[in-house]
């Protein structure tokens, strides 16, 4: 080998090295910050908010349990609450929501443990939960909240344990890269309390609504592939007022979309899609999310 070529193929070589070297640094450090994060025990209090009995209080905490809450789909923690099937997602690990009936975890948290996991994502050990979606609906006011806690200890007991759940090191690189929320805790413990419009078919309410979409479409809701995921996963949709989302849909295609699961073009969701909590969001829930997606910059398909 004459000498020069040589010398190249050495120093391509050790930039190789040093490249994977780097990156191997990077994920250590990312990786590591998650485990510390994780590992924290917050000393957020737990708010003073307990269970009603009163059935009109009841009533609303099942609505929002199994609508902007998505707590009771099967990818949840199923339709029993006694905890939904496991998601492989490959690299990233495997998710299993657990049993939350008396016959689980509900049956350990008081009220106020509740509360507190239900606004910052707070266990009861103090520690961060891992991927339930809180930061989605931690924007419900005091009293839906009490609504939920009230309506979760009337659900009847359900003894079956939970499933794994594993969280892989492209997952944890993933969260610290905020690409994919696992640490939920770390995102909420200092959110400041927001000024919630009262419940209206208005582009103001829906922006809260919408905040149930942005976990799979994206904070810009414009789809494209969930960084990290399984090619089983099937990619979400552009639903921003695009021509490659939903620029000449009307209401009643939109509404068709989320309560019967079928697209425009006559073509069915993917069953990774919510569509049992979507299905029952009420009138003016839906009209506040459509009213939303009408104000939101049309993106092209993929730029989440």
């Amino acid at each position: 080998m004459k000498p020069v070529r040589k010398k190249i193929l050495l120093g391509l070589a050790a930039v190789g090295t040093l490249a994977a070297l780097s990156v191997g640094i990077y994920a250590y450090r990312q990786v590591s910050a998650f485990d510390a994060s994780m590992a924290q025990v917050y000393s957020t209090p737990l708010p003073n908010l307990g269970r009603s009995t009163d059935p009109a209080v009841v009533a609303r905490g099942k609505h929002l349990v199994e609508s902007l809450g998505a707590c009771a789909t099967r990818d949840c923690h199923s339709s029993d609450l006694g905890g939904g099937k496991s998601l492989e997602l490959g690299p990233l690990g495997t998710l299993s929501a657990p049993n939350i009936t008396a016959g689980g975890f509900g049956g350990a948290y008081s009220d106020g443990e509740l509360a507190r996991l239900l606004r910052f994502g707070i266990k009861r050990d103090g520690r961060s939960v891992r991927m339930m979606p809180v930061q989605d609906f931690a924007w419900l006011p005091d009293s839906d909240v009490i609504a939920m806690i009230s309506y979760l200890r009337t659900v009847p007991s359900v003894d079956r344990p939970s499933g794994p759940m594993v969280v892989k090191p492209l997952a944890k690189i993933l969260d610290r890269r905020n690409e994919f929320i696992f640490d939920v805790a770390r995102r909420l413990v200092n959110a400041k309390p927001e000024d919630i419009p009262a419940p209206a078919p208005s582009a103001a309410y829906g922006a809260y609504v919408a905040r149930l979409c942005s976990g799979c479409h994206g904070e810009r809701l414009s789809g494209g592939p969930i960084p990290g995921a399984p090619p089983s996963l099937p990619i979400p949709l552009n639903i921003t007022p695009h021509e490659s989302g939903i620029k000449d849909w009307t209401y009643p295609d939109f509404e068709k979309l989320i309560t019967a699961g079928v697209r425009k073009n006559g073509q069915k969701l993917n069953p990774f899609m919510p569509i049992e909590a979507f299905a029952k969001l009420d009138e003016t829930e839906r009209r506040a999310l459509w009213a939303y997606l009408q104000t939101i910059p049309p993106l092209p398909y993929g730029q989440r």
